[in-house]
């Protein structure tokens, strides 16, 4: 089905208070869910409503937890999240870090004990569009295996790189799981009846797959290139846990909070004009994105995108004909 805006982000509102939010966290939460799904990524915003309420319920989140400031160290502080909700944990931590980077130029907020924050790229734009460059990552539980083997000891631990985009034109975004697929796209395109375009990972017997029903029944979701993903999955978390003085997937693990209870998150950010003037920024960003363009295409190509232009794609078909949200999924909602 098709909806507007605030119908979708009021009716998430109203789900939230009545589990426990204050109408202020509740709003801020119901938007950043909505414009996840008004951006396309369906899995963390309307996807995740139901699941988020299902925490509230068995107190997994602490609805009323704010953070508290726990280390100063300059350019660098520590927060404790108190298993607060996670979207307006890290909303708050990123303007810290906004606040740091208008000091030294650049900030870094570490941010512990705290919980899912639903769609990673949500923080990279929204500092973006104050004008800020971001680096940004959660670790999580063990969900993927590590490279080699088939039980689950790696987060997936999504990574956020965001740049303010030239005069008139979107920000850059990097928003990515560190397998092939996050389990969130498994399920939708699962829901969807479809297949993956390329294997996202294992069935039962070993064999890679492009059946998302399969993926989610083995558990052994594909490391974006292999061994290499595998790796840089683990570095997160380790640098995630060390540089928040929180913990890691083995700890989190035993948690027991649901996904990405304990999470450990890290928010850099940095003021580009300490660095470099506008008219020079956007020189090298137009020059950047012309030049990938200018690559001959393959036969089955679309088309080459700078990393968050498909939104616009999206955000377009939206405005046009109502954000689409799935009709199960919905009424699940409407439910709770």
């Amino acid at each position: 089905m098709r909806l507007d805006f605030d119908e979708i982000k009021n009716e998430i509102k109203r789900v939230f208070m009545k589990y426990g939010m204050s109408e202020e966290k509740a709003e801020a939460c119901a938007r950043m869910h909505t414009e996840s799904t008004y951006d396309g990524i369906y899995s963390h915003g309307t996807g995740r409503v139901a699941r988020f309420a299902d925490y509230l319920k068995k107190g997994w989140v602490n609805p009323d937890a704010d953070p508290t400031l726990e280390k100063d160290a300059g350019a660098v502080r520590i927060y404790d999240g108190h298993m607060g909700p996670g979207i307006t944990n890290a909303l708050y931590c990123v303007e810290e870090a906004m606040k740091l980077a208008d000091r030294y130029g650049i900030g870094m907020v570490g941010l512990k004990n705290t919980t899912h924050w639903m769609r990673g790229g949500s923080y990279g734009l929204y500092a973006a569009k104050k004008g800020y460059i971001s680096i940004m990552w959660t670790n999580t539980e063990s969900v993927m295996p590590p490279w080699g083997a088939k039980e689950c000891r790696l987060g997936n631990n999504p990574f956020v790189m965001a740049v303010p985009g030239p005069e008139g034109a979107d920000p850059l975004l990097l928003d990515m799981a560190i397998s092939q697929y996050a389990y969130g796209k498994l399920a939708m395109t699962r829901l969807a009846g479809k297949k993956l375009p390329f294997p996202g990972g294992f069935d039962k017997d070993g064999n890679l797959t492009d059946d998302p029903g399969a993926i989610e029944a083995s558990r052994r979701i594909l490391p974006m290139g292999y061994w290499k993903g595998s790796s840089f999955a683990f570095m997160l978390d380790v640098l995630g846990a060390l540089l928040s003085d929180g913990i890691g997937a083995a700890d989190i693990d035993h948690v027991g909070k649901g996904s990405c209870g304990g999470a450990s998150q890290i928010m850099i950010l940095i003021d580009p004009d300490k660095i470099s003037g506008k008219e020079r920024r956007d020189e090298v960003i137009r020059k950047a994105i012309t030049h990938i363009k200018s690559a001959a295409l393959d036969g089955h190509s679309a088309g080459v995108f700078a990393p968050g232009e498909d939104f616009a794609r999206l955000r377009k078909d939206h405005d046009e004909h109502g954000i689409f949200v799935d009709d199960s999924i919905w009424k699940e909602i409407l439910a709770l």
